[in-house]
């Protein structure tokens, strides 16, 4: 068993990261006390049952109480009102981090709130399942994934070594960017595929020729990765398309000139011009698989036990 790197973390907000991280947390001794709390009674009961946490306690305050390190799990609308309930009760030399896949407004919410006593560290695992609750996180939910941590300018480089450690003992990869850089990156990787699933899945169900059992039969096609993104948590992606709206937009205009590229092609007839965006799209396909971002096996390289 490794020395722990931390003696106490606090989870707030315990669902499928805050408990993958708390499970991972506990099976590799990188803590020794895990405290975790939620805002429904239910949700801390089951927290209880399951007994990933060696205390629950009802409010984010009682929580943080004496912790070494605080990680945030909540949507990053709230990660603001987290941060302000936190503040005045975080020990002196406490971390204090997130995994909001938005970075640029969880440092302009958070950073305010928390004293000059604590370490303020942002962070991003690039990880996660379309399912969410306490009972959808596993201790495996991180290895060979990204975790991406963005200090705000002047923050404490032991501290960000320190939570880098945390993750890379949890499996993950460590990456550090500006949040403005993250934000960017994390928009074309992530919520612009997000967002074109949403629509695809909604158009497809707006579609009256073609019945839902069709729809439903013949997704192998490519229309099941869609509505395999387009499960992920509403309230969640609803705040990250607030939060990052600038790169969203950004990303957005420059998808639609693309697509009215490819409109026009089709419209031509003009093959040459479909065949040359394919082959180069294919190569970035195979640059994810070499990249270790994800397997060239048949049906797409999920684990059934997480996926489906």
């Amino acid at each position: 068993m490794t020395k722990p790197l931390f003696d106490t973390l606090a989870i707030i907000g315990p669902g499928l990261i805050g408990s993958s991280i708390a499970r991972a947390a506990r099976a590799q001794g990188a803590v020794r006390t895990i405290v975790a709390t939620a805002r429904s009674p239910e949700t801390r009961k089951r927290v209880v049952e399951l007994g990933f946490a060696d205390t629950v306690t009802e409010t984010n305050a009682e929580a943080v109480e004496g912790a070494d390190l605080v990680i945030a799990c909540v949507p990053v609308g709230v990660c603001g009102g987290v941060a302000k309930e936190i503040g005045p009760h975080l020990k002196p030399g406490a971390i204090v981090s997130d995994v909001g896949s938005v970075k640029g407004s969880v440092v302009r919410d958070m950073g305010p709130h928390l004293p000059k006593t604590a370490h303020f560290v942002p962070a991003h695992p690039v990880a996660g399942t379309e399912h969410s609750g306490p009972d959808a996180g596993f201790a495996e939910l991180f290895e060979n994934r990204w975790c991406i941590l963005t200090p705000p300018e002047g923050a404490d480089q032991e501290a960000v070594e320190k939570l880098a450690a945390f993750w890379r003992l949890l499996g993950a990869k460590v990456e550090i960017m500006t949040p403005a850089h993250h934000d960017l990156v994390l928009a074309v990787t992530s919520h612009l595929p997000h967002l074109i699933a949403y629509t695809i899945v909604g158009t497809a169900d707006e579609l009256g020729s073609v019945t839902r059992s069709e729809v439903l039969k013949f997704s192998a096609g490519g229309f099941r990765d869609f509505t395999r993104i387009a499960a992920s948590d509403p309230v969640m992606w609803r705040d990250v398309f607030l939060n990052n709206k600038e790169a969203v937009l950004e990303m957005l205009g420059r998808f639609n000139e693309d697509v009215s590229a490819l409109t026009k092609a089709i419209r031509r007839g003009d093959g040459e011009a479909l065949t040359e965006h394919f082959t180069r799209t294919r190569a970035i396909r195979r640059g994810v698989i070499e990249a270790g971002q994800d397997t060239d096996a048949p049906d797409f390289g999920r684990p059934h036990g997480h996926d489906d």
